[in-house]
C-alpha cells in the first residue's frame, strides 16, 4: 500500500487558500472609509452650499407701510387733537395769587434752627431695633425689616448715628447719637 502524502509545497500540491475577508480587515477598511468620508464631506458641503444652506423666506425687506387705504378711527386721544389756530385758542388762566393761609413766626425760628443744625426732627413712627451680636468693630442689629451690619458712624433704623461700640463689665453695648444705649438680648 501506498502511503498518502501530505499536501506540502515540496510535493507540488496546493495549500488551502487564505480567506481575504477576515473580520480584522473588514473593520480596518470600514475605519479607513469613515475617515475619508469625514475628511471630504465638509469640503463637499462647502462647495455645494445651495444644497445644505438654510432656506430663507423671501419677502419685502423694506420698512415702508403697505399700500392700503386709510382705516376708520374710532377713538382719538385728547393729546392727539391740537388746535393750530392761535385765534381759536382759549386764554390761559393765571393761577390765583391770593394768599389764603397765614404762616406763624414760629416757623421762621424753627427754620433757622434747622439751617443751623440745632434741632433734629424725630423719625416718624417708633422704630425699635435690637442688638444681636458685636464682633470686629461691627454690630449686628435687627428690626422689623431685616438684619443690618453697622459700624461707628452708620445710620441706624431710628435715624440716629452709631457713636460707640464698647464692652462694659464683660458685656458689649452700643450707644447712639440720640443718647440711647442698647445691650444684646439674651
Amino acid at each position: 500500500m501506498k502511503r498518502q502524502q501530505k499536501n506540502t509545497p515540496e510535493n507540488g500540491t496546493d495549500l488551502p487558500k487564505k480567506v481575504f475577508f477576515t473580520p480584522d480587515r473588514i473593520l480596518a477598511w470600514t475605519g479607513i472609509g469613515l475617515a475619508a468620508a469625514a475628511a471630504f464631506f465638509p469640503w463637499y458641503v462647502f462647495f455645494n452650499e445651495d444644497k445644505f444652506g438654510m432656506k430663507v423666506a423671501s419677502g419685502d425687506r423694506t420698512r415702508d407701510l403697505p399700500h392700503t387705504g386709510p382705516r376708520e378711527v374710532f377713538s382719538v386721544s385728547p393729546m392727539a387733537m391740537t388746535n393750530r389756530n392761535k385765534a381759536d385758542m382759549p386764554p390761559v388762566e393765571l393761577p390765583d395769587m391770593l394768599t389764603t393761609a397765614t404762616v406763624s413766626e414760629d416757623g421762621k425760628e424753627k427754620q433757622n434752627d434747622l439751617a443751623a443744625g440745632r434741632a433734629d426732627q424725630p423719625f416718624p413712627g417708633k422704630t425699635s431695633f435690637r442688638l444681636l451680636h458685636v464682633a470686629n468693630g461691627r454690630a449686628l442689629i435687627e428690626d422689623g425689616s431685616g438684619l443690618y451690619m453697622v459700624r461707628i458712624g452708620s445710620t441706624l433704623p431710628d435715624n440716629a448715628l452709631l457713636t460707640k461700640i464698647e464692652q462694659r463689665d464683660g458685656e458689649w453695648l452700643i450707644e447712639t447719637s440720640a443718647g440711647k444705649t442698647y445691650y444684646p438680648e439674651r
